[in-house]
């Protein structure tokens, strides 16, 4: 009797029984993914190969036998947890409609998608509520003939290229997001075997255009609020028409003239005061008064110029500015939260803990990759938690211009210490809620020493006792604690970058939201039971 032969090959068969012998599915995942490939897995993966020269990694140049090894295993768990009725030899469709916890984390398995299974035919991820742009990755999966990303909110331009290497696509669904078209995707070749309702309000069709606008005039109308357009056609022409200078008397009227109640703080250069604009939109403004040479002036405006453009969900969002006579402001956009040093105060769990270090990091990533020119301050005191618990990095700097005296704009803070060690003292904090100030006379480099000289004998005391860890959660903060030691080693000549510190978190980051996955639905189970 022949042996049957999963989509990966034979060594995937041994991974799925093992993992769906085992109750809870984080466990073996996350074990796995942070173990070696075996010894021999070259010559599995070479006799696989073998048997069946189709397979993805066969195709490769060199074997990247890590990524490979990673990606059997996430195959193994997407097939049960999709509820394919033969796994483990048969691995047909993805299917994780409604699942808005773990659809973002499997697409982020980028490794997973590069070797995706030649059986897969079908891959569903509606009602997911996914942000961003599409998420072209899945388009590794040339072979597959259905495709459903209908009821998310993606963003951007379609992959175009990308698509037409699908030719075994049948069935497609892209209806209610936000796309972008520059061209009626009805005019396209390839989408032509598609009909209407596959692009019904995802905004690929000149007809969404046309909806939308039909929308907002019959809304406008029955509000008649024309005082209101006004104020929207002022805003338009300000942002979209690439003005955001403000004057002096706009944000004189948005603080009721600078008034000591809109006053939240005010240092040596510095005043930052709150308001609201005449469109509605609250602000945060912070002010730096007195003569500065024209040079400055120039530098101030080009590198404001530079913020403005920057846009992602845990960045503050620079609305404008204002360079007149003795005084220049930065306008941003106002949230309402409290700094991450009062947010410890409320002992928040290791999960939330750990959520906010891997956004933190992945915006610097952002920046470091789109946006070189600009650093981050990141501090408990410079990143803000939103009332919807997402952190806000609040504090920016541009480059020093070439062949300039050493200025600072945007915050008076000075960016002596390179970010990766502030990261790493920031992460340290998160996990330790040690206050620098009152224990450490404000010394960071202390607290690292204190960090350093307690993480292996003394690791409770480093770890806020406040957060009542697992076993397992208290490993993965050991886990951080190591990598925040290593942001903040300044004796070696070797620094690493944002994204590989980014990469290192986030293997502490998935079992943690794993983890909080399976509780919730633990918790389901437990209360359906009970109802019954």
């Amino acid at each position: 009797m022949a042996t049957a032969v999963s989509p990966f090959g034979l060594l995937t068969i041994s991974f799925f029984h093992f993992l769906l012998s085992n109750p809870t599915l984080s466990s073996p995942l996350i074990d796995q993914l942070n173990q070696h490939p075996p010894p021999n897995f070259l010559s599995i993966i070479t006799n696989n190969c073998l048997h069946d020269s189709s397979l993805r990694y066969c195709n490769s140049t060199s074997f990247d036998l890590t990524n490979i090894f990673k990606s059997t295993i996430v195959a193994a768990h997407l097939c049960n947890l999709s509820n394919n009725p033969n796994c483990p030899t048969s691995f047909s469709f993805i299917d994780l409609r409604t699942r808005p916890k773990l659809a973002p984390l499997y697409l982020s398995f980028s490794f997973f998608w590069k070797y995706c299974p030649l059986s897969i035919q079908s891959i569903d991820l509606s009602n997911n509520s996914l942000v961003g742009p599409f998420p072209s990755q899945i388009l590794n999966c040339t072979q597959i003939h259905s495709l459903d990303l209908s009821h998310n909110m993606l963003s951007g331009f379609l992959p175009l290229e990308s698509f037409t290497l699908l030719t075994n696509l049948s069935n497609l669904n892209l209806s209610y997001n936000q796309f972008s078209h520059e061209f009626d995707v009805e005019a396209i070749s390839f989408f032509k075997r598609f009909n209407d309702s596959s692009f019904f309000h995802s905004g690929l069709l000149n007809s969404d255009k046309d909806y939308k606008f039909k929308m907002m005039t019959t809304i406008l109308l029955l509000v008649g609020v024309s005082a209101l357009i006004a104020s929207v056609v002022g805003c338009l022409v300000r942002r979209i028409g690439g003005r955001h200078k403000f004057s002096e008397r706009e944000l004189t009227k948005a603080t009721d003239g600078f008034s000591k109640e809109r006053l939240v703080e005010k240092r040596e250069k510095m005043e930052i005061y709150i308001g609201m604009l005449k469109d509605g939109e609250d602000v945060e403004i912070e002010i730096q008064r007195g003569n500065v040479s024209s040079e400055f002036r120039r530098n101030f405006v080009k590198d404001c110029r530079l913020l403005v453009k920057v846009r992602h969900k845990n960045i503050v969002k620079v609305l404008g500015w204002c360079n007149e006579r003795e005084m220049r402001a930065v306008v941003m956009e106002r949230e309402e939260g409290v700094s991450i040093e009062e947010w410890l105060m409320t002992s928040p769990p290791w999960k939330d803990r750990i959520k906010v270090a891997m956004e933190v990091v992945e915006a610097m990533s952002f920046l470091e990759e789109e946006w070189p020119q600009i650093r981050c301050d990141v501090k408990t005191t410079n990143v803000m938690v939103n009332e919807g618990g997402e952190p806000l990095i609040l504090k920016l700097k541009v480059h020093d211009h070439p062949n300039s005296s050493s200025r600072v704009i945007y915050t008076l803070h000075s960016f002596l210490v390179p970010e990766i060690y502030k990261f790493g003292v920031f992460l340290l904090q998160l996990i330790s809620n040690r206050h620098l100030r009152k224990e450490f006379e404000g010394s960071e480099s202390r607290f690292v020493d204190w960090i350093a000289t307690h993480q292996y004998e003394k690791l409770r005391n480093v770890i806020d006792e406040n957060m009542k860890l697992s076993a397992t959660a208290h490993e993965q903060a050991r886990q951080a604690i190591e990598i925040g030691l290593i942001c903040t080693d300044l004796s070696t000549d070797k620094m690493l970058t944002i994204s590989q510190i980014s990469s290192m978190l986030r293997i502490v980051y998935m079992p943690s939201m794993i983890q909080s996955v399976d509780s919730h639905h633990h918790r389901t189970r437990n209360k359906k039971k009970a109802m019954t």
